[in-house]
């Protein structure tokens, strides 16, 4: 008996690893930072994520974050003349949710990785001035399409000790809105593996 006992006990201890090397789902909060260029505001807010491993060195994963409305000087120039007709105190959220691949070595607590990921970005701007006879947002685009499609290039590296750990990433986010918008878009935050 003693011996199936430790028998049973060397084999366990032997999968052991195995069975915390092969989780499979990964869940994150996240501080979020994104540089918007074209109303030059740097944006902060608090997301989520969460990954599915299909792969010991690949994962599927979705997050979306919040970027709280942070003021800035909206200029409205007369379409006629080109001359600033008004300069308006303007509030502006950003609203991220994008999916895709993650690539990243497996083992160790020190990973690298990179991920690409699709999917939206919705801005919202508090209500603009009155309609102005002449007079256009400098914002092209923003005030009449606040939903845009979105990729985001990324890399970054998590420090894990077991099943936690902290993740930075940096990428490169592309919204589409008359044309290819690049702005810096930095997360950091704590994940658990399970």
């Amino acid at each position: 008996m003693l011996k199936t006992g430790f028998t049973l006990l060397i084999c366990f201890l032997a999968v052991t690893p195995s069975l915390f090397a092969q989780k499979r789902l990964e869940a994150g909060v996240f501080l979020d930072y994104l540089d918007v260029s074209q109303s030059s505001t740097n944006n902060f807010g608090l997301g989520a994520r969460f990954g599915y491993r299909v792969h010991r060195d690949f994962m599927l994963e979705g997050e979306l974050a919040y970027d709280y409305g942070i003021n800035f000087g909206e200029t409205y120039r007369n379409i006629v003349s080109g001359n600033i007709a008004a300069i308006e105190n303007t509030s502006l959220g950003v609203t991220h949710g994008l999916f895709g691949p993650k690539i990243q070595p497996s083992g160790g607590g020190f990973r690298p990785f990179i991920t690409l990921k699709g999917g939206f970005v919705d801005f919202r701007l508090s209500p603009g001035l009155l309609p102005l006879s002449n007079a256009v947002s400098t914002l092209l685009g923003l005030r009449t399409s606040s939903w845009n499609a979105a990729i985001d290039p990324a890399a970054g590296v998590e420090a894990a000790m077991g099943p936690v750990g902290l993740r930075f990433e940096v990428g490169d986010e592309v919204y589409f809105n008359n044309g290819a918008h690049n702005n810096l878009r930095l997360t950091f935050g704590p994940i658990i593996r399970f």
